[in-house]
């Protein structure tokens, strides 16, 4: 015989028995389904978590008042790059770099650090 045709028959033989041990795919669809159900509620109580920090973050949140100009305004800087100005300026950066860094304008950098009493 040739190999070819030993093959076939195999493969034939595989494909018959196949259709009467089938009936264990539907276990594994109950478990598939079981597992994306618990992702689904994971994701979902994950999604609620990083809402009630993001609340949290945004509670530090200010004004900022820029003193010595003829009209003052006043635009939220939030906490954090509040706190990556003073890092940069304690490194030696200049206020270019950090206004460019920290993506506000030189007067915003100059605005912060004389609030926190930096500079003068």
């Amino acid at each position: 015989m040739d190999i070819t045709i030993i093959l076939i028959i195999i493969g034939l033989i595989c494909i018959i028995t196949s259709f009467f041990l089938g009936n264990s795919s539907s276990s594994y669809a109950d478990e598939l389904e079981q597992v994306s159900i618990s992702i689904h509620q994971e994701t979902n109580g994950l999604k609620k978590r990083l809402k009630a920090v993001e609340e949290e973050l945004m509670i530090g949140v200010g004004p900022l008042t820029t003193v010595g100009k003829t009209q003052t305004t006043a635009k939220p800087v939030h906490v954090i790059i509040v706190n990556q100005i003073l890092s940069l300026h304690s490194q030696g950066y200049s206020i270019s770099d950090i206004a460019v860094r920290s993506s506000l304008s030189n007067d915003d950098v100059i605005a912060v650090l004389q609030s926190k009493g930096v500079i003068t």
